[in-house]
Formats: C-alpha cells, sequence, structure tokens
C-alpha cells in the first residue's frame, strides 16, 4: 500500500453559498472535480444535518465520494463558516498525487474561502511482513 493523503481547513467561507447548505449543490461540485482532477468515483452519499436546538438556519453536510483510487470526504459548518475537505488516493497501480491535487484545488477554489490550512500525508510507508 502506498497512497497520499490531503487535508484541507477551510474559514471564512460564505455560508449562504449553496456548497454549505444544500446536498445536491455539493455533491454536483465534488463529482464535478473529481472528474475533472482525472479519478473515478464510483459511489457517493451526501447528508444535511438538521439544525442543533436552539441553531437558526440550515446546518451543514457531509459528503463522501468514494473513489476507485480511495476517497473523498467534505464536511461544511455554514454557522462557522467552516469546511474540511480530505482526499485519500492510492498510487499503487499509478501515481494519482497530481489528481488528487487538482481534486483538492477545484474545491478550495469552488468554497472561496479567506483562509486555508493544509495538510499533505504519504500513506503506506510501512512494508508487510514476510
Amino acid at each position: 500500500m502506498h497512497g497520499l493523503h490531503l487535508t484541507a481547513d477551510l474559514l471564512g467561507v460564505d455560508p449562504s453559498l449553496p456548497l454549505m447548505t444544500d446536498p445536491e449543490a455539493l455533491r454536483s461540485c465534488c463529482v464535478a472535480a473529481v472528474a475533472q482532477g482525472g479519478l473515478s468515483g464510483v459511489a457517493e452519499l451526501f447528508h444535511r444535518f438538521a439544525p442543533a436546538p436552539g441553531e437558526a438556519g440550515p446546518a451543514g453536510i457531509t459528503g463522501v465520494v468514494l473513489l476507485a483510487e480511495s476517497h473523498l470526504a467534505v464536511h461544511t459548518w455554514p454557522e462557522l463558516g467552516g469546511v474540511t475537505l480530505d482526499v485519500y488516493v492510492c498510487n499503487l497501480g499509478r501515481d494519482n498525487s497530481d489528481r488528487a491535487e487538482a481534486v483538492l484545488a477545484a474545491l478550495e477554489a469552488a468554497f472561496t474561502p479567506t483562509q486555508v490550512t493544509r495538510g499533505r500525508l504519504q500513506r503506506g510507508s510501512l512494508r508487510p511482513a514476510t
């Protein structure tokens, strides 16, 4: 096993942006980013949460696109103007790192945050015991 795990924490996202509260808008954006990035989506699930007791306005969404290469996960918090992005790709048959970077960049651009914190982790450095 060998792969790349990318993360991004976005702040300063406009809470009225449809991607923050509309599961279909977020799904369409994620599926398009995956396709444009050259990865292969095989399934997806997007769930909008009910507002917490005492909270006004719509709550956020958790969405996942299952990739042939691994996964994309997105979590929105409109009440905080925040989003977390998680893209993990396996690099066993080919190096998908550039594709993962393209997906993350497309999603960051779609949310237009004022602040971004990124993480990058090479996965699978251990080899199975023989």
